[in-house]
C-alpha cells in the first residue's frame, strides 16, 4: 500500500496576525502545537529577509517546544545558512524571496543559480539538514535539483491552483521524473479543500505543505477543525 502522504502547516500566519498589531498574540508556537495535536505531521515556517512574519525567537522556539519535524523555508544567503546551521532543523526548503513579493511567486532557478545554490546545500547536508528545493514543475530544473545532490524537490502548485490548462498534467510528468531520479517529492502553495485532492493522487507526491488556506479557513472553523478536513480529503485521495 502507498504510504500515507505527510501534511506539513505552515504557520507563518498566525505570526503575520500577531506582527500587525505587535505584543505575543496569537502566538505561532501555540498554534504549531495545536497542529501537530490535531494531526499535522510537521511544522513549516518561512524566516524571510524582512522578518515580516516568522522571527528568529519563532523558530528558536519551535525547534525546542514542538516534537513534531521543523521545515525551515529560507533564501539561499549567508544570513539564512548561519541560521539553519546554527537551528538545525529537521530540514530547508531553499526558495526564492523577493522583499516586494506577497508570496513566493514561482520556483528556484536551479539550473541558472547553481554557483550560488550548490555550496548552500552542501552545507546543509554536512549538519545533518535535510534539503528541499522549491521549484516549477520543469524537467530542466528537476534534473538540476538531482545533479546538485538535494533530497528532496516541493514542485509549486501555484499555476495549477490559478487552473491553468495543463497544469495537472505537468504536475503528474514532474513528480514521476522526480521520483524515478531518487528525489522524494513534495508539493505545495495554494491548496485547498476544493483541489488538494488531485495533487494527493500523485502516486510519487510524499507530503503537502499549506498554510494560507488553513490558517484562513481556521478564522471560521477552528484549527483543529480544518486540519482534521485537509487530512481527511488528502487521505481519501491517496487511498487511505
Amino acid at each position: 500500500m502507498r504510504p500515507a502522504i505527510r501534511l506539513g502547516v505552515n504557520i507563518d500566519h498566525v505570526a503575520t496576525v500577531r506582527n500587525a498589531r505587535g505584543g505575543q498574540h496569537p502566538d505561532p508556537v501555540a498554534a504549531a502545537l495545536l497542529a501537530v495535536q490535531s494531526g499535522a505531521d510537521g511544522i513549516t515556517a518561512h524566516l524571510r529577509e524582512d522578518r515580516r512574519h516568522i522571527r528568529d525567537t519563532d523558530l528558536e522556539r519551535l525547534r525546542s517546544e514542538v516534537g513534531a519535524p521543523l521545515n525551515m523555508e529560507m533564501a539561499a544567503t549567508q544570513e539564512m545558512l548561519a541560521i539553519a546551521q546554527n537551528l538545525r532543523p529537521h530540514a530547508c526548503c531553499l526558495v526564492p524571496e523577493r522583499r516586494e513579493e506577497l508570496t513566493t511567486e514561482g520556483g528556484l532557478d536551479v539550473a541558472g543559480q547553481s554557483i550560488v545554490l550548490t555550496p548552500t546545500v552542501h552545507a546543509l547536508k554536512e549538519q545533518g539538514i535535510r534539503v528541499s528545493l522549491f521549484i516549477d514543475p520543469d524537467p530542466t530544473q528537476i534534473a538540476a535539483a538531482a545533479a546538485m545532490g538535494a533530497q528532496v524537490v516541493e514542485l509549486h502548485t501555484g499555476a495549477y491552483a490559478q487552473d491553468r490548462v495543463g497544469e495537472l498534467e505537468r504536475l503528474r510528468r514532474a513528480a514521476s521524473q522526480a521520483a524515478s531520479l531518487g528525489l522524494e517529492v513534495h508539493a505545495g502553495h495554494g491548496l485547498t479543500y476544493d483541489n488538494v485532492g488531485p495533487v494527493a493522487a500523485l502516486a510519487p507526491v510524499r507530503e503537502l505543505n499549506i498554510g494560507h488556506f488553513l490558517i484562513g479557513q481556521a478564522i471560521f472553523d477552528g484549527l483543529p477543525t480544518v486540519i482534521q478536513t485537509m487530512r481527511a480529503h488528502i487521505d481519501k485521495a491517496a487511498g487511505h
